[in-house]
């Protein structure tokens, strides 16, 4: 079956009903999605499916035909660009042992494109991924600075186009 990994068109030919997350880790070296629970609930496998987030553990690969994944890997617009998410992590020191964390940021970046101004409530009753090492506090204010940061470019990109519109007239 064809898909495509990270804006890479990517074939896998073994069992259907392998987990997404072993075909990304095993057969295509993308080892920054992580093995958590097994069963969805940690999220320490999350990835994008079709710009959703998913718990790459618990979709066999026969889901993904025709669709694309995005990892942790995939995330960034580009090699020398950070995603927000990304920027906001690492500005405010968000892992502790870091184990989930690829898969908190994946989560984070869907959540924000449902929720771009959220409130802590907002964040409580919907982000759910789990982190043993209990940095929710850290997690917590990278969702709300990885949320400034994105108003921030919309508030310039929404700016220039301002500026073209009356250049043009």
């Amino acid at each position: 079956m064809a898909f495509t990994v990270n804006r890479v068109p990517v074939t896998f030919d073994g069992d259907d009903d392998t987990p997404l997350l072993w075909v990304l880790r095993d057969s295509l070296r993308l080892t920054g999605t992580k093995f958590g629970c097994g069963i969805g609930q940690c999220g320490a496998c999350t990835v994008h499916l079709d710009g959703q987030a998913q718990r790459a553990c618990t979709v066999a690969v026969s889901e993904v035909a025709g669709k694309a994944v995005t990892t942790i890997e995939g995330l960034a617009p580009s090699e020398t660009t950070l995603h927000p998410v990304q920027e906001a992590w690492l500005s405010l020191d968000v892992p502790q042992c870091g184990y989930c964390q690829a898969g908190q940021v994946m989560a984070a970046a869907d959540f924000l494109s449902k929720w771009p101004t959220p409130t802590d409530a907002d964040i409580d009753r919907h982000f759910t991924n789990r982190c043993r090492c209990g940095t929710y506090p850290r997690i917590r204010e990278g969702i709300h600075r990885a949320a400034a940061l994105m108003a921030a470019t919309r508030d310039e990109a929404s700016s220039a186009a301002g500026q073209e519109a009356t250049d043009e007239r």
